[in-house]
Parts: structure tokens; sequence; C-alpha cells
């Protein structure tokens, strides 16, 4: 017998290189022993003098792509039925679920780029990979993961390819997109009708993007309209041509030309090189390119090069390029060669295309950076399928959360995981649709789930409620309905670790739109509780929304609300005086179409408009609000106009009467619109921390949680944060604020009711 160590580590740790690191830093530290992945990771035998060092050793040297989250230690004795042998041995992997994992798509890393740069048999190569970047999850058809049950199937690798495919100690043992150009995927540039134009694809692509033209570019989870981000007209062509007037255009160029038109941080520098690759908002700055890449806005979305072939277009270029989603307004990406021909052949001249498929559609990341790190807007390509741990104290389950209807999502959890899926957009639409289904079976095959409950949103006519129902009906489940506003306080709560047993929290909530208690709109709330259930403390007053669906996407309908229930309404008859005020006014005394909403999404709509932003219709979701926040950015050498607070009511309501009058009253003395602007800001900022910080000084909360889609605003957020800086605040970073984290609150709500509404299924109205 020999004394040495079982090691169980954690985390993401399967697909990602780790038994080849294992191999070699044991050989380097003189042990002996195996490693093998099993259900639960990856369990390591190490025998030998320094054996105890080897846990320490791997903290300090993880390969790239792995995320370690425990490593378990036991001291082991070793017989003959479990001696570890003479030398170091990758084992076949052990026990049902092993080899389940898949990880992350992970953007080109430094070796590999610097093979397509080179002169040997990869160079210029649009496909080369290795284990620690490349293709994961947007390749996987199956489990277990392994080359035949991913899109690389076709491709039978050479005796080169395969010689390291087999090697423990070369960087590509055991890729699974591992390829060359003798027997990878291959690129082509297509016209319009599919005919393949001769000539090498990237330098055919280069020529044609700096002629002026728009090419339709195959990426990894879907394609990319493109066009080059200098030239103005193509720009507008672009636009025109895809029916998308002002929303923001994200971008791709290296480090050192983004820095040339964009403020980068050293942090920001370091997320952009992440291998997840997301897009990040940066501020402009140096040499000026269009405005029309976001209209109004001072900030632009800048990606690197995930790709290898992205990477050689970008060289080829040698100037900023728009890689915006190839898509039709509302559709999903394309993800197929013949359907990108199809949706996009009225909007590119042409398509760099690829024989490897796309086995689900994956939008980039979008982040923004804050003093706390990095923010996640829009969760996608290169986190996901990552799991996130769940706060302590919960009962343990398996749930299905469907998340919301916009900016929809699932949430999968699991043996104290959450597993919160990527982006999958708008529901309403067909494609995104049958994305949304996919979803649900991919998660649930990965993930190894048999959900034994099944949590929806309270609003009973979105589509992701209504699947749901079925789900639970269809299988006998018990489904927990969840208040909108409640899963997002519990989905901050969650991220932040905040556990069961930590005691009540008071949720500044603040949001677009969401089914309240009381059967009216919520969007503005303070929410004092916990996971198993919360109050409403305070709440913004409510107001109509004339036109229901139509108040959102014109903001002067709601600036003529709250100017009326200010005592405003000759400000807003000179404000808007080609507007139909009468009709307006009428339909909200009389309640038709016009029901009652505590919005604050659509308050910064409404002071938006009084200042004349987008004041008759938006281009997107969000414009007004966030055209408002980067105008109030502008203000920050100036003093910000501090208006009375709302006195909190009987009722609990904010009343928003102050805010108005000081915008009125500002416009009238010729303030500038941009501290008009931050001012709106410092109000809604205050006039919510101020009650919230009640609540922790009274001891019936003992921290505050900031979520909804507002806090996608970071001037906002943090306006609050310093607000209540002396006290415990809980932050969104890796799940999204808006309703993309909604899923996770559902998911965690659901696990703190197990003793309460996972009921008898036979019992259950579904």
């Amino acid at each position: 017998m020999d004394q040495g160590y079982l090691l169980r580590v954690r985390g993401q740790v399967q697909g990602v290189g780790f038994r080849p690191h294992c191999w070699q830093l044991a050989r380097r530290m003189g042990l002996r022993g195996w490693v093998l992945n099993d259900a639960e990771g990856v369990l390591i035998a190490v025998a030998g003098p320094r054996a105890g060092d080897f846990a320490a050793a791997l903290q300090a040297d993880a390969p790239p792509l792995a995320r370690i989250e425990a490593i378990e230690v036991t001291p082991h004795r070793f017989d003959n039925s479990s001696d570890p042998g003479p030398g170091f041995e990758i084992r076949a992997s052990g026990g049902p679920g092993a080899e389940t994992r898949v990880t992350p798509d992970a953007a080109t890393c430094p070796d590999c780029l610097a093979e397509i740069r080179g002169t040997g048999r990869r160079a210029g190569y649009a496909f080369t990979n290795c284990t620690n970047c490349g293709p994961r999850f947007t390749i996987v058809t199956g489990l277990p993961y392994d080359r035949a049950q991913t899109t690389m199937a076709p491709f039978a690798l050479c005796p080169a390819c395969r010689a390291e495919y087999v090697d423990p100690a070369d960087r590509r043992f055991h890729a699974q997109p591992v390829a060359c150009p003798a027997c990878g995927p291959r690129a082509w540039l297509a016209t319009r009708d599919g005919a393949e134009v001769p000539g090498e694809a990237i330098a055919l692509a280069a020529d044609r993007l700096r002629a002026g033209e728009v090419l339709a570019i195959k990426g990894l989870g879907g394609y990319h309209l493109c066009c080059d981000a200098t030239n103005a007209a193509a720009i507008q062509r672009l636009r025109a041509r895809k029916h998308r007037p002002t929303k923001p255009l994200a971008l791709m160029a290296p480090l050192a030309l983004i820095r040339r038109h964009a403020t980068v941080s050293d942090a920001a520098a370091t997320r952009l090189a992440d291998p997840a690759a997301p897009i990040l908002l940066l501020p402009r700055a140096g040499m000026p390119l269009p405005d029309s890449l976001a209209p109004g806005l001072d900030e632009l979305g800048w990606m690197l090069p995930a790709t290898p072939l992205h990477h050689l277009l970008s060289d080829a270029m040698a100037r900023p390029l728009v890689m915006t989603s190839g898509n039709l307004s509302g559709e999903p990406q394309a993800i197929g060669n013949d359907e990108a021909r199809a949706t996009l052949g009225g909007i590119a001249e042409a398509f760099v295309q690829h024989d490897r498929a796309i086995a689900r559609r994956l939008d980039d990341q979008v982040e923004r950076m804050s003093p706390r790190g990095p923010v996640v807007l829009r969760r996608g390509r290169g986190s996901v399928p990552g799991t996130l741990p769940l706060p302590p104290g919960l009962p343990d389950g398996q749930v299905l959360a469907c998340g919301g209807q916009m900016k929809s999502a699932i949430c999968l959890v699991k043996s104290g995981r959450a597993l919160l899926s990527h982006h999958l957009g708008e529901l309403d639409a067909p494609l995104t649709w049958q994305a949304f289904q996919q979803a649900d079976g991919d998660y649930a095959g990965l993930f190894d789930h048999a959900p034994e409950a099944v949590a929806v949103d309270r609003h009973p006519d979105f589509r992701a409620s209504q699947h749901g129902a079925e789900r639970a009906r269809a299988a006998g489940l018990p489904l927990v309905r969840v208040q909108h506003h409640h899963a997002h306080m519990a989905a901050c709560m969650a991220e932040a670790g905040w556990g069961a047993e930590d005691g009540p929290v008071a949720g500044i909530i603040l949001d677009g739109l969401g089914l309240g208690d009381d059967g009216t709109i919520w969007g503005g709330e303070i929410l004092l509780g916990g996971y198993a259930g919360a109050r409403r403390a305070a709440a913004l007053a409510p107001a109509p929304l004339p036109g229901g669906d139509r108040a959102q996407a014109e903001p002067w309908r709601n600036a003529l609300m709250r100017l009326d229930a200010a005592g405003l309404g000759s400000a807003a008859d000179r404000l808007f005086p080609d507007a139909p005020r009468a009709l307006l006014r009428q339909a909200a005394s009389s309640g038709m179409n016009a029901p009652l909403s505590s919005s604050v999404g659509r308050l910064f709509d409404a002071a938006a408009a009084c200042l004349g932003i987008c004041p008759d219709a938006q281009g997107y979701e969000g414009e007004a609000a966030m055209r408002l926040e980067a105008l109030a950015g502008r203000a920050r050498d100036v003093e910000t106009p501090r208006w009375d607070l709302a006195e909190i009511t009987d009722a609990g309501t904010l009343d928003p009467a102050p805010l108005f009058h000081g915008l009125i009253e500002g416009l009238a003395r010729g303030t500038s619109e941009a501290a008009l602007a931050r001012g709106v800001h410092l109000w809604i900022a205050a006039s919510f921390a101020r009650p919230a910080r009640a609540l922790v000084a009274r001891g019936e909360a003992r921290a505050v949680a900031l979520s909804g889609g507002c806090f996608q605003n970071a001037l906002l957020t943090e306006m609050i944060a310093e607000a209540l800086s002396d006290l415990r605040v809980l932050h969104h970073a890796r799940v999204p604020a808006g309703d993309g984290g909604l899923a996770l609150g559902q998911a965690v709500i659901a696990l703190a009711r197990r003793g309460t509404d996972w009921k008898d299924p036979d019992r259950i109205t579904w």
C-alpha cells in the first residue's frame, strides 16, 4: 500500500484540456497516478513525495478555459485494486453522466492566432482551433460530447490531425473540432443566388467591403451583417435594407484599432480579450466614426475578432467593421447557408459561407464595465452553457423556469447549480419560438435534467408561461406562478449568493412592464421579503398607458399623462401641440385601453419626451431612455438640479410631480437639457433609495437588491449605489438585470416554495 491523495475537482473542468494538463503537471512533479472525467467533474489520484502539493499547483496553473470552483482533497492509502501504477495516466471516463459537460465557445487563443498568421500547415486557415479555444456549444448535436456528436462529424481527421488528437502532450488532445485545410471545413464567397465566386474568400470579401458593399458572414452562432464602419453611406444602406433606423450597431476590430476610436481602460482591455469575446460598450473617443453607428449615444459596442475567420478578415481590412446580427427585424439570426441567402438576400450583396453547420443560434454576449467589474446586459456566446452556484439554504430539487416574453431565457436548476440559457428573444417571432423550444430540449440534455416542478411568470398571456403550464400539465408536475418583479429581486439575490436564511431584503425593482399582484402593470417598486415571498412596500404612483402597447413606442403619451397628473396640462399642450391630446385624455379618463402602470421605464420615456428626445416614436425598445442617459452623461461637470423628493403617501406611492415641475421650470429658465437629464436620474435614484434605506434602518431589511431592466442604465445604478453606499447592496454582474435574468429568479423562488407550492399534482390547477 502507498500513501497518496484523491482530488475531486468541480467546476468547468471538462472539455477544456484539464486531463492532459494534469498529466503534464504530474509528470513535471514526478508523481504517479491517474485522472478521469466522471459525472461530478474530474477525479484525480496522486502519489509520490510531492503529492500534497498537487492541489495548490492545479489552482495556480489551470488550463485557460478551466473554471475551478472547488478542489476536495482526501488522504488515501492505495491498495492493489486502486494502485496508481508506476506512471501517470489518463483513464477512460467513468460512470453515468461522465463526459456530458459542454463548455462555452471560446475565442481564438494566442497560439492558434500565431499559427494562422505563420507559415505552417494552418497558415491562413479559418477554422484553426485547439483545446484552449474554438467552437463548443454551437456545434454540439448530442451527448456525450465527442466529435461524432458535433457538426464536425462529416470531417474525418487526416493523419496529422489524428496524431495531435491522441497525444496527451499536444494542446489538441481530444479537441473535438480539430481540423486543418487537408481535412476540415472550408469557406467561400457566394452571390445572392448561391453561386461560388472563384478566389480566396477572405480576400474577395475584403475587396467588396472596401468598395462599400454589405456582406453576410457566417460566424459561430449565426450570421452577421458586415460593412465598413468608416463608410457612412454603407452604414445607411445597411440600416435602410434591414429596417433598423437607429438601433446601435456592434463593431469588430483588433484592440489597437479600437483604442483609436474609444476609451479603453485596462480592465476593459482585459475583458475584451477574455475567451468569451463579448461585445463591450465603450465611450467614444479619439478619431470619430459616423454618428449613425449609434445615433444620440456616446458609447459604441466593440468586440475583438472571435474566430480565425474574423481575425483574417480584420487583418485584411485594417479598419473597424460593423458586425451586427444577421437577421430581419424582429427575427433571430440566420444560421443555415440557404436560410441566410433566403432571408438576408435583400440586405447583403454577397455571403461569406462555410460548410461547418451551426447546431444552434447563439447571439453575441453584450456587457458594459462598472466600478465593480463587467456587467452582462445580454447573455450569449462565451457564457453558456456555464452554470451558476445557487445560494445556500434553498431546498434541493430540479426546476425548469421559463422566463418572460421579451428577452426570453430559460433556467434549469439541479444539485445546487443553475443553468441560465442564452438570450432567446421576443417569443412572438416564429423562429424565436422555435429556438425557445429547442433550448428547452438542448439544456435538459446537457444538464441531464428531469424537472420536478415548473416555474413561470404570473402573466397568463406570455408564451413562455403557456409553454411552462403545458409542460407541467403533461408531466403532472407542480406549476409555480411567480410575480414578475419578485423574480427580478430573487435573481439579484441568488446571483449575489444571498442565503435563504440571511434575512429579508429591500428590492428596488425598476423596469418596463410586469403584471402586479393587484392586476395593474408594475415597474417601479420597492419589495420587501425573500425567496419564499415578498410584499410591495412602496411604488411609483401609477399613471395610465393610453393606447396600451403604443405607449411603449410613443414617449409623448407617457409625458402627457405624467404632466397632466402633476397639474401641468398647459405645459403638455405647449410641448406636444400637434398630438391628439384630447383623444388620449378622454381614453385615460374612461380607462379605455389605458391600463394603469407604475413603470419607471415609462417614467424615463416621459421625461425624455419633455426634453425633445424621441417624442413621437422610438426606433427600438429603450431608445428614449438610452439617449436620456447619454445626454445626462454630458453634464458630469455641471451642477445637477435637485428637486424635492416625493413623499410616500398613505397608499405607499411615490408621486413624481416634483420631477416634472422641476423639468418644466428648468426648461423655462434655460437650464441645459443635459443638466435636466441628469436631474431626472438623480431624482429617481434618491426617491427610491430613501424608502429602501428606511426599511434597513428599521431593521425590516438587511440589504438592498437592485434589479429590473432600468438597472442596465449605468448612471442610475451608480447614483443609487452611491446613495446607499453605507449599506449592503446586491448587484447584477453575470446575470442580466432585465428580463434575461428573470428565469433564475423564478427558479429559486420555486425551490424556496417547495414545501408550500409543490402540492399533490392531482390537486393542481394549471
